[in-house]
Parts: C-alpha cells; structure tokens; sequence
C-alpha cells in the first residue's frame, strides 16, 4: 500500500462519509506526520504543551484510519494494533467508510502511539497496514450520548419487548416504541450512539440473546451493530427485514455471528440478484452455517470439523475404471512399493521418464512448530500457498530422474501398508495414465518408527517399450495421520521381500530369475534373492554366487 493519508481540516459528521479514493489517488498532505506539538498548536495557537497534571487541552479528538481496513477482520485488526501500541487504548464508534477502517480516540498522547505502530503490522500477505491520524471534533456518538435517565427508560422498554422463554429481543420499528417517544427518547438505530447503547444493555441485560429482530428500522447500514459479534455472539436468528440496506457489503460487518436464520426481504439489496441462487449463495458467504433465508429452508451445509449438520459420504474405497486397468496399477504399485521400502531405491531409475519431475509437499498448520518427525521433510517441502519466492519453487522441483531419484534416496526408510491403498484413475488414454493414491506407511529406522503416517501420491506415466508404466510426474503429499487413522494400520502381515511369490519391477527381471536359477541350479527364491541384492546386475550376482560357492 502506498503511504496513504486523510487530508486534514476534515470535519467529522454524522452520516457523512469521504469520497473513496482509488489507492493511486492518496496523496501526501503533511499533516498525518506533524508531531504533537503541531497538533496542539494547530488546535491552541500560542499554548505550549503542558505536562501531567497541568491543564492540557480538553477533550482533544482524533480519527484514526486503516486504508483498506474492510478487509480485515474486525478483533484481528483491533487486536493487532492494541498488541504493537505502548499505550492501551480504547477505539470509540468503530466504523467503516467504503473500504476504510476508522475509529476515534482522546488524546494526543494515544494518537501519536498509534501513529508509531503505522507499517508495523503485516497480514497473511506479507503487506504492511498503515495507520493514519486527523485532528476530530468530538464524535457524534459522544455528543450524542444517552443520559443515565435515558439508558434506563431505554432498559426497561427493551425489558419489555423480551421474551425470556424463546430468549428473543423485538425491536421492530423501536423508534416508535410508545414508552420511548412518551419520555422524548428518539431511537434511530442507524445513529452509533443509539445502536451502541441499544447493544450495551444486550449485553448486560440478555446475555443468553438467541433471537433479534431489527425489521422495520430503515437501517441503511451496519456500522454501529458490528459490535454484536463480541456483545451478542449467541444470536443464531437475526431479521433485518423492510431495512434500507443496499448491498450485500453490508452483512461482512456482522459475518461473525453464526447464524441459523437471517431475514432480509424488503430490503434494496435484494434486487441485486438477478437469480434467487445468486442471491442464496452471496448470503452464504458471510452465513456459511445458515439453515434458513427468508423463510425458506436452505439445502443443509457440509462442514469439515468434528461437528457437521450432515454425515459426510463413507469412503467406497478405490476406481480403476476396469479389471485390467486395476491388475495393471496394483502390479505396478506393489513392485514399485517392493523397491522403494526394500531395496536400493537407485534401482527406481528405470521407472522414470528421462526427463521426469518430482514435488514432495508436507501437511502442517504453518501457525504451529514443525512436528519433529517432518524435519527430514520439511527441507524439500514445495508448498507454493506458503512458500512466496519464486526461485524456490523452481530450485525444489525435482526435474530429469536422476534428480528424482537422488531426492527419494534421502528420504527416511519407510515400510508401507499395501493393503490401506486406495486408488482412483483420474485420466486414462492410449498415451497416458493418471492415478493418485493414499494410505499409510511408517519409518524403519531413527527415532520415530512407531509413528504412523498418511500420504497421498499422484503418478503421471506413459507406457514404456517393455510394457510397463513410465513415470513422467511423481507428486507426494505427506501428513500426519493421527491416534484414530491408525486404527488397522499394518493389521495385514506384510510379505518380505525375498520370498518366491515377490514380483519383480521390470520384465528384463523377470526374465533374469529362471535364466539365473538354470546356471545356479537354485530354486527360484534364491536367485531371486541374489538378483535383488544386487541391483539386478546379472554379471556381478553370478560372480558373488560362484565367489560363495564351496569347492570340494
């Protein structure tokens, strides 16, 4: 963001909002960066600043602005600033002017502490949030504050219109409330400090608040009630119908609550929507958990954590398209798998395309520490959502096989569960075959053996002269599986490698274990054996067993 900055003399009015100016518009006037002693001056010419307990100047007011601050959660963008500022401070009538954050605060000494924290604080994205200050005159919600005597009548009318057994506050077309006119009490809630006060007593009077209706208010925007999230959070049934709201904007300052139910007809912004699905789905973008929209019951949503309104589907276990197709990629998985946990994993080269490419991802909350067993991971993990430089993205891209390989052969040893496979043929042509598979496997070696872990694997292959599959893209995805994935993890013996029945990975192979039994006079198994641990090098296998061979 560019240094962004309000021009001064500004005189803050209610309702009124700035002209929105494009981030190539802000300029630089010289206020923002006057000192206080500037500020000061500029409000009492000739007075010095005086220290504590000396007559400073009363009741000085100052706008605080985050250019683009919309976008940013409301506790996280408060939070991060009270988090960098030495002076603690409290933000008066928070509110939004198109996409700027704005709130007020006292002092000059605030005001400057703020100012430091300016560039500061960084989001998700790496970019820096500004922060800028503006002399004010007092806020409209301040001059404007409600009496003691008010506050109550203001209380015992909201008393009235509470219905404790559904815990549910009627505050429709409240301006005209009988009691509240009665004691000349005018209620507009679209004014900050009437909605503020409204929410001050919800929140000391009807904690338990499950139900709100605000129909008939001519709110035409939400500015003073975003501050139910924290005041409010249980509300689950909220009816801002016949209102003055105009674009769906507006429900991004109270997306926070969860709501189940949410009226908005009546209201202009429903004729934005050109389809009622349209419309449905820009109001579930804030409501993700909304169950019912005007009335009208919405299709149950799924939700991805422990608590769901609905079961998500059981697994069915793998899709290979065809019999064949499954006899082949099993075949495949099983002597690639042999190798890999078993044998030299040079030995891989001849499954890949010469020019193959490789990408090894881990899984992981970035927020918190790198489990200890991702360690021998996390070096080459090629995450691109986290990882920002460019040139990493290409450095950890394994390309040519032998680069592929070279990366295998550093990874842990590991043993992996053939029968938790599950398959899914993604494409499938005369040229090209696309597949990925999940399941579990473990480490054989080092400090972390006992721990189970999931991996997802996506092979691209062509076939190859022999008949057998050639990889040209090899992605791995390695996770955490947790207490319950281990659950019948390895309950299947697994077969050693050397045994007769063990398929071997190319049909050059296959075709060297009874050529190799003839000259040996072995049974299968063990020529077999020889060839494997060997590197299936014909030559130097039958030199070892002639080498070990006694002579009578």
């Amino acid at each position: 963001m560019s240094d962004a900055h309000v021009g001064p003399g500004v005189r803050y009015t209610h309702c009124a909002s700035r002209p929105y100016h494009r981030r190539s518009q802000w300029h630089y006037q010289g206020q923002f960066h006057a000192d206080i002693d500037m500020w000061k001056e500029q409000i009492h010419p000739g007075r010095k600043m005086l220290g504590k307990g000396q007559n400073e100047i009363p009741q000085s007011w100052f706008k605080i602005t985050i250019p683009y601050g919309r976008q940013y959660d409301k506790t996280w963008l408060l939070d991060s600033i009270q988090s960098h500022c030495n002076v603690p401070f409290t933000p008066v009538d928070f509110h939004y002017v198109k996409m700027q954050a704005q709130f007020f605060v006292q002092d000059a000494s605030t005001a400057s502490a703020l100012r430091n924290v300016s560039s500061m604080i960084r989001d998700e994205e790496n970019r820096k949030i500004r922060i800028f200050v503006n002399h004010s005159t007092v806020p409209h919600s301040v001059q404007n504050k409600l009496t003691p005597e008010q506050m109550e009548q203001l209380k015992l009318t909201m008393n009235k219109r509470y219905d404790y057994f559904h815990q549910a506050l009627d505050l429709q077309s409240f301006r005209f409330d009988p009691d509240l006119v009665g004691h000349n009490i005018d209620m507009i809630l679209n004014r900050r400090n009437c909605m503020g006060a409204t929410l001050k007593i919800i929140e000391e009077n009807f904690s338990e608040l499950l139900s709100l209706n605000l129909r008939s208010n001519k709110l035409y925007q939400l500015d003073g009630l975003s501050d139910i999230v924290q005041k409010a959070p249980k509300i689950k049934i909220l009816n801002l119908s016949n209102n003055e709201l105009k674009s769906a904007w507006e429900l991004e300052k109270i997306k926070g609550l969860k709501l189940e139910e949410l009226w908005l007809e009546g209201n202009p912004l429903c004729d934005n929507f050109s389809k009622q699905s349209t419309y449905v789905r820009s109001i579930l973008d804030s409501f993700p958990k909304l169950l019912r929209l005007d009335g009208h019951e919405l299709p149950p949503p799924i939700i991805f954590g422990i608590v769901a309104y609905r079961k998500l589907p059981v697994c069915k276990g793998s899709v290979f398209g065809s019999e064949t197709l499954k006899n082949s990629v099993m075949q495949f998985l099983e002597q690639y798998y042999r190798i890999y946990d078993y044998g030299d994993r040079q030995s891989l080269l001849g499954a890949y395309h010469d020019e193959a490419c490789f990408s090894l991802t881990i899984l992981f909350n970035p927020k918190d520490l790198i489990p200890s067993w991702l360690h021998e991971y996390f070096r080459d993990s090629r995450n691109i959502k986290k990882l920002k430089d460019p040139v990493l993205w290409i450095q950890l891209l394994k390309h040519t096989k032998y680069d592929v390989v070279n990366s295998l052969r550093v990874l842990p040893r590991t043993q992996h569960d053939i029968s938790s496979f599950v398959v899914d043929i993604c494409v499938h042509t005369e040229k090209m075959l696309c597949f990925s598979v999940s399941g579990v496997f473990k480490e054989v070696e080092g400090p972390f053996q006992a721990h189970v872990r999931a991996f997802t694997r996506i092979f691209i292959g062509t076939p190859s002269s022999n008949s057998s599959l050639c990889i040209v893209n090899d992605q791995l995805c390695v996770g955490d599986l947790g207490l319950m994935g281990t659950r019948g993890a390895f309950s299947t013996p697994v077969s050693t490698p050397f045994s007769s029945s063990m398929p071997t990975f190319y049909q050059e192979q296959q075709q060297m274990v009874p050529a190799f039994s003839t000259q040996s006079g072995m049974y299968l198994g063990w020529p077999q054996r020889y060839l494997y641990s060997n590197n299936w090098d014909y030559t130097r296998a039958s030199k070892i067993f002639v080498l070990s061979t006694p002579r009578f």
